[in-house]
């Protein structure tokens, strides 16, 4: 008994130390100490046989008795010359007794804790299972919450009851009493223990086990039974009236609970209210305050959650195993009241509101924070709104509804386009709600055909990620088989491990729906789901202008009064928006925290992964997104717009010169030269060449000029884009946007229009000189005139050339033959040329005689046309001819400017055609040389302006830039660039949130 209490090697269980065991040397059996080989060592026997034996024996005999010899006066006394020898090998074997007595110590205590741990363990085993306990008491969690709670009721209760002190005292002594009783037997057993090993002792220990074992063997049942206290049977008026006294109590304790969790919150939010107000004085404190340097604001928590969530709708907008971050998806069918469950959560009315009809049209993002001031803001938006001021939140309401009709297009009535914005606030929730549209039954002829399914297939999509919290709105006030969010939420969430079930409008449902109907909701047992938790809430009584404190204040008086919370049928922590939000913030916490980790490990490996592919792709490329290669292609665009100011003023006068005849030349031989010519005397072609050439010069020269200039601007600009084009270094990736940039910054481009009242001036002025000044000008202009008559004579030829088909040498040199209209027309031309060589001065219409004269010659080869035909054959004819003339005239005049100098326009030669065309190459000089100054000192700066305007507004584009920079490269490096900034966003999370823990 006293090895059991002291347990072994000494050790006392009072004074926790152990005791020096004492050996007595005299028990030391000294004859186990043999030399090896001896038969009573643990060597082997010697092979010399009995007489070696038994000198060896009574070797033995003599060395014991010399051992145990008493030393004399003078030390130990040695026998013969082997003394030193004896004495060394008495000290040895000395030494090895001594080795051999610490080794049979060392195994006696370690034997001796194996037998006790053997009994011990066979002492347990004896003992009666009791794994029924479990059955019967809680388990830690539920010991935990029930301390809580009774923590909580005497916190509430303390002040409010006394206890008897007479009672106090009683109890207070009994207690003394029992623990010196148990203290003192507990003591006596020790003492009587360490005394001796009684017998008795040991019989009653045993008593006391077989005690313990037949109290714990027995069974529940028989537990029950022997404590069951039989109380005397009552009448049914007297059970009649303790029932209504014990449901009066319930009431009343459900009652003060309910009034004490009020007055909790309530103070809890007057705290809220004062460290906001203590919160802006220390902010406007901190703004007054000089400060030499601005410190970078830190973020929230929760800003940070919210941003990563935003990098990951852009990277991936459907919701693919890249994005299982968890979010708050509020979801329920239409006018079911779930966006105003998230403004009791935001303690603002921020969304717009209408009377049955579809307000939510495209998820809304809803990032909610603490802070000291209530405001909120758009993503994309610098503006905050301060939700304490009505002008505020209606401007707010606006805002939301006009983002989400814009994002409304192609005639659809639901948008995927999320609208983000944020929510600060004291006493706020940290958390990310998403909004979606309310599910319907029904569609009206005013929506889209597939809103329906849209509507479904956008609720399916956000609830499909597996770490998506499901807030799921059920209307109290309707029927529930009337739901339809119920279902889909069972399929996407069939064991309800992240959906939280919200009972709305219940003040509306207190008179109509049946009070055990309403119970099965909030247990769970009515609808074909499961959830982590059941909520009844009230969200107003249905008007659009009360404010959340007048709606909160309303909740708490209807769950303070209601009749379905004083009959038990909900709990005190399943009602109210504000503890729907607490059990929301906490478990969308707890699934950030468990899944965080595993969104960053897969973006990591997708870095990896993106990297690896472009060092196979690019080795030496570095990788640059739409953003870094528009900035490196607009650099280039400008540089261009530098160079076209580097063009010589020699080069801009030769490409004006060539680009106004180009444009001019056609009006000039049609509509004055060809005139003029057919007119039929000298003055009559002078007089029609000065009135033509002024009206050409008041209406349309100036414009035509003007439009000459702005397409040799734009043929200069691109002639100079096409060089760097060609260059070694030139990177075709920018030319899709190079080209869109200049296409749509010269559509947008005007020349000045004080540019063409200039031009009418200096034109007028320039036409009004009708004289030749020297020669060099006259063989400038006889060459013109050449240049232009050769290049009219050569289009023309190319007329006839398609008109009357191949000529005979082309038929024989090409192989070349004529169609049956080309014979045709063959045969009219034959016919006209003899009417030509006829008459060379012939006028260019043909009389009604000799049109007569050419059908009849036709007839005759059963060639039958109509007059117009035989018109439409003449015009190139005659064409030709005149040409032909014109081009010999012009070799007349090359030698004729001393006789035109002498004669003026009495000239014996006449040169009235080299005059004409001088004043048309004086005009385009001088028009030349102003539009040369206009695009120097003017236009190619307003171009610039205009190409800097577009490359800003395509910056700002984000489609044009998708649009205009594509390719395998592009696309990679802005994935790779994506996926780097979300990895770096999850570790300041991650490292942000474990800094929190």
């Amino acid at each position: 008994m006293a090895q059991l209490l002291r347990g072994w090697s000494s050790i006392d269980p009072r004074f926790k130390h152990i005791r020096p065991v004492v050996y007595t040397v005299s028990r030391v059996n000294f004859s186990g100490f043999t030399t090896p080989g001896g038969n009573g060592g643990n060597g082997t026997t010697g092979t010399g046989g009995s007489n070696h034996s038994t000198a060896w024996s009574r070797y033995n005999y003599y060395r014991q008795q010399e051992f145990l010899r008493p030393p004399n006066a003078s030390g130990w006394q040695y026998y013969g010359g082997q003394q030193q020898r004896h004495y060394g090998m008495l000290i040895g074997r000395v030494l090895r007794g001594v080795l051999k007595l610490r080794y049979l110590v060392l195994g006696s205590a370690i034997g001796g804790g194996v037998t006790l741990n053997k009994r011990y363990e066979e002492w347990k085993d004896g003992l009666p299972d009791m794994k029924w306990l479990e059955e019967v008491f809680p388990d830690n969690e539920k010991w935990a919450g029930f301390t809580k709670n009774l923590l909580a009721v005497k916190d509430a209760v303390k002040d409010s009851i006394e206890i008897d002190p007479r009672l106090k005292q009683l109890s207070e002594h009994k207690l003394n009493e029992w623990r010196q009783w148990f203290d003192q037997r507990l003591d006596n057993a020790i003492e009587a223990a360490e005394t001796q090993q009684n017998p008795q002792i040991e019989s009653s220990f045993q008593n006391l086990s077989e005690f313990i074992s037949e109290l714990y063997g027995a069974t529940k049942e028989e537990l029950r039974a022997k404590n069951t206290v039989n109380a005397k049977g009552l009448s049914a008026e007297d059970s009649r009236k303790r029932v209504d006294t014990l449901q009066a109590q319930v009431d009343s304790l459900q009652t003060e609970i309910m009034n004490v969790q009020l007055k909790y919150q309530r103070e809890v939010e007057k705290l809220e209210k004062e460290n906001r107000d203590l919160r802006q004085q220390y902010l406007i404190l901190k703004t007054n305050r000089k400060q030499p340097t601005k410190k970078r604001i830190k973020k929230s928590l929760i800003d940070m959650y919210s941003e990563v969530l935003d990098e990951l709708s852009g990277y991936d907008t459907s919701y693919t195993t890249a994005d299982h971050l968890p979010r708050v998806v509020v979801v329920g069918d239409q006018s079911s009241g779930k966006t105003s469950v998230l403004e009791s959560i935001a303690q603002a009315r921020i969304f717009p509101r209408g009377s049955g009809e579809m307000m939510t049209r495209a998820p809304v993002k809803v990032t909610l924070s603490e802070g000291p001031y209530h405001v909120a803001q758009f993503r994309d938006s610098e503006r905050e709104y301060d939700l304490t001021k009505e002008s505020d939140l209606a401007e707010l309401r606006r805002d939301v509804e006009i983002r989400m009709r814009n994002s409304v297009r192609g005639g659809k009535t639901v948008s995927m386009d999320v609208i983000s914005m944020t929510v600060k606030g004291p006493g706020l929730q940290r958390m990310v709600l998403v909004d979606l549209p309310g599910i319907i039954s029904t569609q009206t002829v005013d929506m889209a055909p597939d809103t329906r399914d849209q509507i479904k297939h956008m609720t399916e999509h956000y609830m499909s990620n597996p770490n998506a919290i499901i807030l799921c709105i059920q209307d109290g006030s309707v029927d529930a088989e009337r739901s339809n969010v119920t279902d889909l939420v069972s399929q996407c969430d069939p064991l309800g491990k992240r959906t939280i079930f919200v009972l709305t409008k219940v003040d509306l449902a207190e008179d109509l729906a049946d009070p055990n109907r309403i119970r099965k909701i909030l247990s769970g047992k009515l609808f074909p789901m499961k959830a982590l938790g059941y909520f009844a809430v009230v969200t107003g009584r249905g008007r659009k202008d009360d404010s959340i404190e007048t709606i909160r204040e309303y909740e708490e008086k209807f769950f303070k009064n209601s009749k379905l919370f004083q009959s038990g049928v909900t709990m005190s922590h399943q009602v109210t928006t504000r503890n729907l939000s607490l059990a929301v913030a906490d478990r969308f916490w707890k699934m950030v925290r468990e899944t965080i980790e595993q969104q960053a490990d897969a973006f990591k490996a997708t870095r990896f992964n993106l990297e690896t592919e472009w060092k196979n792709n690019f080795p030496r490329l570095r990788e640059s997104g739409r953003d870094e290669l528009f900035e490196k292609a607009k650099g280039e665009v400008l540089d261009e717009v530098v160079n076209l100011s580097q063009v010589s003023a020699k080069k801009w006068e030769e490409l004006m010169n060539s680009k106004l005849w180009e444009k001019l030349s056609s009006y000039v031989f049609e509509n004055i030269y060809l005139p003029a010519a057919q007119s039929g005397s000298q003055n009559s072609f002078n007089t029609m060449v000065d009135i033509k050439l002024r009206q050409w010069a008041e209406q349309a020269l100036p414009a035509k000029s003007v439009e000459a200039g702005w397409e040799a601007l734009q043929k200069e600009f691109q002639h100079l884009m096409e060089v760097a084009r060609r260059t070694p270094d030139h990177d075709d990736l920018y030319d899709n946007l190079k080209s869109a940039v200049i296409d749509e910054a010269i559509r947008r481009h005007s020349w000045e229009d004080k540019a063409i009242d200039m031009l009418r001036v200096i034109q007028l002025n320039t036409l009004e000189d009708r004289s030749v000044h020297d020669k060099q000008e006259w063989d400038q202009a006889v060459r013109f005139f050449e240049a232009s008559v050769k290049d009219k004579l050569q289009a023309t030829e190319t007329t006839i050339g398609e008109m009357f088909g191949p000529s005979t040498s082309q038929k024989w040199l090409h192989w070349r033959s004529s169609t049956e209209e080309q014979n045709k027309r063959r045969q009219v031309k034959s016919e006209l040329d003899k009417i030509l060589d006829s008459d060379s001065k012939h006028s260019p219409t043909l009389s009604y005689d000799e049109l007569t004269t050419v059908r009849k010659n036709l007839q005759r080869g059963n060639v039958e046309v109509e007059t117009d035909y035989i018109r439409e054959t003449w015009y190139p004819i005659y064409r030709r001819h005149f040409l032909k003339q014109a081009l010999n005239r012009a070799y007349d005049c090359r030698k004729a400017y001393y006789l035109y100098s002498q004669q003026g326009s009495d000239c014996e030669v006449n040169c009235s055609d080299v005059v004409l065309f001088w004043r048309i190459q004086q005009v385009i000089k001088v028009t030349a040389n102003a539009l040369r100054q206009q695009v120097i000192n003017r236009e190619a700066r307003r171009l610039d302006k205009e190409i800097k305007e577009v490359l800003d507004e395509y910056g700002e584009d984000d489609e044009k830039k998708l649009q205009l920079l594509t390719g395998k490269r592009v696309q990679l490096a802005e994935e790779l660039i994506r996926v780097r900034q979300i990895q770096e966003k999850l570790e300041e999370f991650i490292n942000a949130l474990n800094l929190e823990k």
